[in-house]
């Protein structure tokens, strides 16, 4: 087992799937979870803001820290759907990787990371 070290780097990969089940709920989760984050946001405001795909996963983070907030251990056998939940989305797996000693921690990149950097990949040899 690898003892903590000054200067090692610990790097947590993250993969969390779902299945949109029902694009209106999904949308109305999101933007519920958009306004209890900011009370301020009016319903008309989070309509305005919460329009795709990509800022209603976005709100979901952001006031959850997943996708799925309440998401069983266990989403069932391959291809089964969960049709009933009131985010209108089916926990569809996730996985986590621990990463030790990273040759170059994210921040280490600045602003602006290579193009061709896959901050997801594990680097060989770690």
């Amino acid at each position: 087992m690898p003892v903590p070290t000054a200067g090692m780097t610990v790097s947590v990969r993250m993969r969390q799937d779902v299945v949109i089940v029902d694009p209106e709920r999904f949308v109305a989760s999101a933007r519920a979870a958009y306004r209890e984050a900011s009370p301020e946001i009016t319903e008309e405001r989070a309509a305005e803001d919460i329009h795709d795909v990509y800022e209603a996963v976005w709100a979901l983070l952001d006031r959850f820290g997943r996708l799925a907030a309440d998401a069983p251990v266990s989403t069932g056998l391959p291809g089964q759907r969960i049709l009933d939940r009131s985010d209108g989305l089916s926990p569809a797996g996730e996985r986590q990787h621990i990463v030790l000693n990273d040759p170059q921690p994210l921040q280490d990149y600045g602003c602006f990371m290579p193009e061709e950097y896959d901050p997801f990949a594990i680097p060989p040899g770690v």
